[in-house]
């Protein structure tokens, strides 16, 4: 597939990234604190923070990957969206002002705040990192697609060199910037990805004489399906397996986004609950609008390049958006898109890694190895080296993972997000009775589910696009497990509870108080 002038892309792509780095030094100048690795010092305003929260979640999954899932699957492609949006409403509810209020630094200060602090930040931590790692994989995978499309890189060693360059970089980031070098990227990002598929958005609009049904009917009359792309269930109807997986799928992406931890940890970056609130609320905006941008970019990239040309492209259905891009400006819009695209992945993976590091340090250095008598200096030192070693772990998986549709190894991470911190998440706010041998139970529960779900799937073994093809130990009928492992963490949390009497009722009183008033909120969280 012809992508244009690799040279304009690489110049685009280098540009791009020289720039943020020099956004990245100059806020981070200063004298610097922990928390301003952790938190960025809680400088930034509700709206600001809600637009990186909207550049966190806007990863690679939402521009490649659901571009490519409706340009391929329709209708179906088009429930990731409403999955991922609805999301927030849960979060915002539930999650975002008493999680500010009870916090510190990491979701693992909200669940250990009543309980015995060593398992509870030691399964927190494990789970931090067992999502982030998810994660992780979509971001790499997508950065690998993304970029031998724009190089023409065909060839598996070329792809992992790219994914090398990319976790590189994503250190870079985090050990100069930090979190506020962090969330400065992400804005950029963000303000950059909505505009872009904005634009684009209103091209694919004008060529259809600003009528949406002459998209649908162009689309459905150049896809293979033809009208079925247009109806539900292309993907999932084929059999009850594949019916319940999308039941499956829904569970993880609903509820999954308010137990993220790089997107819990964006909370801390406000001054008060009432500006996490605030964040909360843009970003629904932001992230709402640009979802409906996907609706048209997949369809219009059905009928504008094909799907045959998608799925033959480098990077497969994830090539959609791009290949669209080349197709509506040439060479010069798609080295900016694809730009984009990259400084999506960038961002994203720069939040993971600092919140996969600051769990480590906090948690497990600090609050279990150290039982909280560390110096801040020294928890930002293995902080620092955190991040180095995810980054290296991060290559490798994305090598691996290179190939699988990004937006579908989300909904992975959203799974295990939902099944192993959601239910501790909740019942640690809103239950006075919880445990700590509840919360240990919850966390490991829905984890440990998730997990060895997953690895049984058709995702890992069995199938021709599975990880690893040419085995197969898979019994598991679902490609994601938040059917099954979800319950199991609300159950294993609620019986850990009941067979065990170690409530502080103090403890959950100042807590209480505490979510819900935002009394003593700064107050460094007791160890």
């Amino acid at each position: 597939m012809d992508v244009g002038n690799p040279w304009v892309n690489i110049a685009i792509f280098g540009a791009f990234v020289a720039v943020t780095l020099v956004v990245v030094v100059r806020v981070s100048r200063g004298p610097r604190q922990a928390g301003d690795f952790y938190h960025g010092g809680r400088a930034f305003t509700g709206r600001q923070n809600g637009i990186a929260i909207a550049g966190d979640y806007l990863s690679a999954a939402s521009f490649l990957g659901i571009a490519g899932a409706v340009a391929v699957y329709g209708y179906d492609g088009l429930l990731y969206s409403i999955g991922f949006l609805v999301a927030w409403l849960v979060a915002l509810l539930l999650v975002a002002e008493p999680l500010r209020n009870t916090g510190k630094y990491t979701m693992a200060d909200v669940l250990s705040f009543r309980m015995r602090q060593r398992p509870v930040r030691t399964a927190a931590a494990i789970s931090t990192l067992a999502v982030s790692f998810f994660y992780l994989l979509a971001q790499m995978a997508g950065a690998g697609g993304l970029v031998a499309l724009l190089l023409g890189v065909q060839d598996q060693l070329g792809q992992s060199l790219v994914i090398a360059v990319v976790g590189a970089l994503m250190i870079v980031y985090v050990l100069v910037g930090g979190m506020k070098g962090t969330t400065w990227v992400q804005i950029i990002k963000a303000v950059l990805l909505i505009v872009g598929a904005g634009v684009m958005t209103v091209w694919v609009l004008v060529l259809d004489g600003g009528n949406l049904s002459t998209l649908l009917e162009r689309a459905s009359a150049a896809h293979p399906e033809g009208d079925r792309i247009l109806e539900p269930m292309l993907q999932y109807g084929a059999s009850d397996a594949s019916k319940l997986g999308f039941v499956s799928l829904a569970i993880a992406l609903v509820l999954g986004a308010a137990g993220l931890p790089h997107v819990l940890m964006r909370f801390y970056t406000v001054p008060t609950a009432r500006e996490a609130r605030r964040s909360v609320t843009w970003a629904i905006g932001l992230i709402g609008a640009f979802y409906l941008f996907t609706l048209i970019l997949g369809f219009g990239a059905a009928y504008l390049v094909g799907v045959d040309a998608i799925l033959a492209a480098p990077g497969g259905a994830n090539s959609a958006a791009p290949a669209l891009a080349y197709e509506l400006g040439g060479t010069l819009l798609l080295g900016i898109i694809a730009a984009v695209a990259f400084a999506t992945i960038l961002a994203v993976v720069a939040g993971l890694t600092i919140t996969a590091a600051a769990s480590f340090a906090h948690d497990v250095y600090n609050g279990v190895l150290k039982d909280g008598k560390a110096s801040p200096e020294k928890e930002v030192r293995v902080a620092r080296t955190t991040a180095v070693v995810v980054g290296l772990v991060s290559i490798v998986g994305g090598v691996l993972a290179n190939g699988q549709n990004v937006a579908f190894l989300v909904s992975l991470a959203f799974a295990i997000a939902a099944s192993a911190n959601l239910p501790s998440i909740l019942y640690s706010l809103y239950w006075r009775r919880f445990s700590t041998r509840g919360s240990v139970w919850s966390i490991y529960g829905g984890l440990l589910s998730a997990l060895v779900l997953i690895v049984f799937s058709p995702v890992v073994t069995g199938s021709e696009t599975a990880m690893f093809p040419g085995a197969d130990i898979a019994w598991f009928p679902l490609a994601n497990p938040a059917l099954v492992s979800v319950p199991i963490g609300f159950l294993a949390g609620w019986l850990g509870t009941v067979t065990s009497s170690d409530a502080d009722r103090l403890k959950q009183a100042e807590m209480e108080v505490r979510s819900l008033t935002g009394a003593g909120a700064e107050r460094a969280t007791p160890h």
